[in-house]
């Protein structure tokens, strides 16, 4: 995989959505996505403690980005530009043009195909703006709308990861997903 060819996080476009750079002023929905326990019910991590955490975080995404070590991107409404959720491709291996894919959605807006758009866009770019060759997904597997997006999405189990060792939540192994590009 050459190296990314771009010095800015790229803008990608859907029918209902724009995919950007995370923004300071996102940091008061940020704050709510990351913090909301539907959304955290399948996921591994804190919750943030402050709005300061939040912009702190948002400043190391976006330093990550101009350092190419992964692309995040705010999932907003094309109509409102709001965040409603945020997708990245991240743990970049540049010597197998591998990359894990993750996101999240306010619960508000999931169930609307959203994530699915979201999804595809990022998917289409890792293939061919980064030359990907493979995309893995890690999901809980009591997640079932996960499984079912990525499997909507022509992501299948990956029965190779699968017997190595797996990712492990501290409770239970995550169920590891792949698309390579045809």
């Amino acid at each position: 995989m050459d190296s990314f060819k771009f010095l800015t996080l790229p803008n990608l476009t859907t029918k209902r959505l724009a995919l950007r750079q995370l923004l300071p002023e996102d940091d008061r929905d940020l704050y709510a996505l990351r913090s909301d326990d539907r959304v955290n019910q399948f996921i591994d991590r804190p919750k943030p403690a402050s709005i300061e955490e939040v912009q702190a975080f948002i400043q190391n995404l976006n330093a990550g980005v101009r350092q190419r070590e992964w692309m995040y991107w705010a999932i907003a409404r094309r109509t409102d530009f709001r965040l409603i959720g945020t997708i990245c491709l991240w743990n970049i291996v540049v010597e197998t043009s591998t990359a894990e894919i993750g996101y999240e959605l306010i619960p508000e807006a999931q169930g609307q195909g959203f994530m699915q758009e979201a999804l595809e866009e990022v998917v289409a770019f890792g293939f061919q703006a980064m030359n990907l060759k493979k995309i893995e997904a890690w999901t809980h597997p009591a997640n079932t709308a996960s499984i079912r997006l990525l499997e909507k999405t022509g992501f299948k189990v990956d029965e190779q990861v699968k017997a190595g060792k797996p990712k492990n939540t501290g409770e239970q192994e995550l169920v590891t997903f792949s698309l390579e590009r045809r």
